[in-house]
């Protein structure tokens, strides 16, 4: 504990202590909103449980990226939604 006083105690470092802050509060605000829209209460929980310096959102958005969608794939799943 005592080296993380030190760290914060320079007025050199506390510019990177802001910036990882900040990091953080977009990954973990960024992954709580996706987990919310899916549904996931667990991952929810967790990642507004656990602090972890970005690395839970980090590794929840990792293993929930939604694969990137072609204009082609779009356009069939509207066709189809408009037939049936």
């Amino acid at each position: 504990m005592e080296k993380y006083s030190l760290f914060l105690a320079s007025q050199a470092n506390q510019p990177y202590f802001y910036i990882l802050l900040l990091a953080d509060l977009v990954l973990r605000g960024f992954a709580l909103w996706r987990s919310a829209r899916k549904e996931q209460k667990v991952w929810f929980i967790a990642l507004l449980l656990v602090n972890s310096m970005g690395i839970l959102p980090l590794v929840y958005l990792f293993l929930n990226r939604e694969k990137a969608t072609t204009k082609k794939t779009t356009k069939k799943i509207a066709h189809k939604s408009r037939k049936g």
